[in-house]
């Protein structure tokens, strides 16, 4: 189940709010010998967080398919702190997610090493089905306690009251929820600085809804995940000047979007190397491309090289104009746990903005 982007909190009797996390989506799928932990593109996650799963499979031979974030609360004094850098205080633990993305590392030795050093959580805040019964038709509190009792049977203890009170992993945890909304504004406005990334709203009476946006999430910034369709190159044509970015269509055609660029230098040598083995791709197919010269650019060279489009990249924009940023991105952060053909337009539905 997705969640719509809005400007504001929504108001009113029947809202529940929640933290959204900072970290990697997934579905648990649990029968009576493994439990599978893969991302919302279906993608395997659990050897990767073999901690994770080893808190999850302790829940006992129960079947069940929940729903949660993947998060890595990091202590202050971590050599893998990096959360600092964007002015969270280094006194108390918070949410890191480029800590959190060194755990998709393909080495077996490397993996094991970091799920003893910056261990995972997992924040369930959902379920489909427990005990082969289907849960989808209930409401959100009834699947809520569902949950809960769930958890409580590998005494996972109460859930945390707030997004400040989880801890350093490993860990299994039920989401903090309100229905008060001074309380939720308090999460938004993330005062304790432990880095969550805005929250997440549900009607009390909603099923779960698979594959459609019928939350709905406030977060910090406007952000989006694009898809890397090409690049231009420096004028030395030595590095990367700016990547193109695209989102797809109803009809999954790509459409550019608009570009990101203001790389260091080393980084834009260093990103050329990394995009090389997917040059020549598909790219933007039949959409919207990023075009030729006009009379604004000067008749400077506006050539580009097309990417096959598969990377995606999570950005920060100001507003957009028509179908396009009106200004150039800002690059958060990569996000190899999304699949491509996730990325639409779908995303950027906040009120007055498209």
């Amino acid at each position: 189940m997705l969640a719509k982007a809005a400007a504001d909190l929504p108001v009113g009797e029947g809202w529940r709010y929640e933290p959204k996390w900072d970290g990697f989506r997934a579905i648990v799928r649990a029968g009576d010998v493994e439990v599978e932990l893969d991302s919302r593109s279906e993608r395997p996650l659990g050897r990767y967080f073999p901690e994770v799963v080893e808190q999850l499979a302790a829940l006992g031979s129960r079947p069940f398919v929940i729903d949660g974030e993947i998060v890595l609360v990091v202590p202050p004094g971590s050599p893998y702190r990096t959360a600092a850098e964007l002015g969270h205080p280094l006194e108390e633990p918070a949410i890191d997610f480029d800590a959190l993305q060194l755990r998709l590392h393909p080495a077996a030795s490397r993996v094991e090493r970091l799920a003893e050093e910056i261990p995972a959580t997992f924040v369930a805040f959902d379920a489909l089905e427990i005990d082969g019964r289907d849960l989808r038709s209930l409401d959100t509190d009834a699947r809520r306690r569902e949950v809960r009792a769930l958890l409580e049977g590998a005494s996972a203890g109460d859930p945390p009251r707030g997004p400040d009170e989880l801890r350093p992993g490993p860990g299994l945890v039920l989401t903090p929820q309100t229905d008060d909304l001074e309380l939720a504004e308090r999460w938004f406005a993330d005062v304790e600085g432990f880095g969550q990334d805005g929250i997440v709203a549900k009607r009390q009476e909603q099923r779960y809804v698979e594959g459609q946006r019928v939350m709905v999430k406030v977060k910090h910034h406007h952000t989006a995940d694009c898809v890397v369709g090409g690049y231009r190159l420096e004028k030395n044509g030595e590095g990367v000047a700016s990547l193109l970015l695209g989102l797809y269509d109803e009809d999954l055609t790509l459409h550019y979007v608009g570009h990101t660029s203001a790389f260091p230098a080393k980084q834009r040598r260093a990103l050329r190397d990394e995009l090389a083995p997917l040059e020549g791709g598909t790219s933007f197919g039949d959409g919207r491309t990023p075009g030729a010269p006009s009379r604004w650019t000067g008749g400077a060279d506006r050539s580009w090289i097309a990417l096959e489009p598969t990377l995606v990249c999570e950005v920060r924009y100001d507003r957009m104009q028509g179908v396009r940023f009106r200004h150039a991105a800002t690059l958060l952060r990569w996000r190899p746990d999304r699949d491509a053909r996730s990325c639409t337009f779908e995303q950027l539905s906040v009120a007055g903005s498209v």
